[in-house]
């Protein structure tokens, strides 16, 4: 992020690209040298970039690009012979998270591909992909080994502490500090179910009680 900041520091302070190491921000960054290339570059040229590296998935790609040049106007301005230092830095950076960005897309296909020979019903879930599934199989194991939900949300780190004194018992308490990876895809689940306003604590039980199906017969 200090080598973004020091090559265009508007586009790493203001929130133009939802991701800066998508594929449209990557290619505005690696593409061009410095803030002013990006500043009088043609709009339309821009925005015919970031669509196609965005794979058309910028509902208004003229308007992302004016908002890239406008913050590009504002950006500090290096010495020639550091920003040739930052360039090439950053350019080594981005070819290496492409490499890696790849090489994922090629395990998430082999993930996919193996898990279509694994019966269960995860993919159901609305949000959960083979990914998530088999990771979560995968830490979980068989599911039958629990006594039920409240012992696979212990086992998965979901549960919270209590604190109780005399007839006191505190509302507010941290979670549990045991747990395991699983605990990382259940609440990525949940995540998708807090987006569709039902709370984040709410959707992590209704992901518990997806995955947990088991029990209820």
């Amino acid at each position: 992020m200090n080598h973004l900041f020091m090559k265009c520091s508007g586009l790493t302070q203001e929130k133009v690209f939802s991701n800066h190491y998508g594929a449209a921000a990557l290619a505005v960054f690696d593409e061009f040298e410095t803030p002013d290339d990006i500043a009088h570059m043609d709009t339309a040229q821009l925005a015919a970039l970031i669509a196609a590296k965005g794979k058309n998935r910028f509902a208004h790609p003229d308007e992302t690009a004016k908002a890239v040049q406008a913050v590009a106007r504002g950006s500090y301005r290096l010495p020639k012979t550091v920003n040739d230092s930052v360039t090439q830095v950053l350019s080594i950076s981005i070819s290496s998270m492409r490499t890696i960005q790849t090489q994922i897309k090629t395990l998430d296909k082999e993930i996919a591909r193996q898990f279509e020979n694994i019966p269960n019903t995860l993919t159901s879930v609305p949000g959960i992909g083979p990914v998530f599934s088999a990771g979560i199989i995968a830490e979980i194991g068989d599911i039958n080994r629990f006594d039920g939900q409240a012992g696979l949300a212990k086992y998965a780190g979901l549960t919270w502490t209590q604190h109780q004194s005399g007839q006191f018992e505190a509302q507010n308490t941290r979670l549990i500090k045991s747990g395991n990876r699983s605990q990382y895809y259940l609440c990525k689940a949940a995540l998708f179910f807090e987006s569709q306003e039902q709370g984040l604590v709410g959707s992590i039980s209704f992901c518990i009680l997806q995955f947990s199906a088991p029990f209820q017969s």
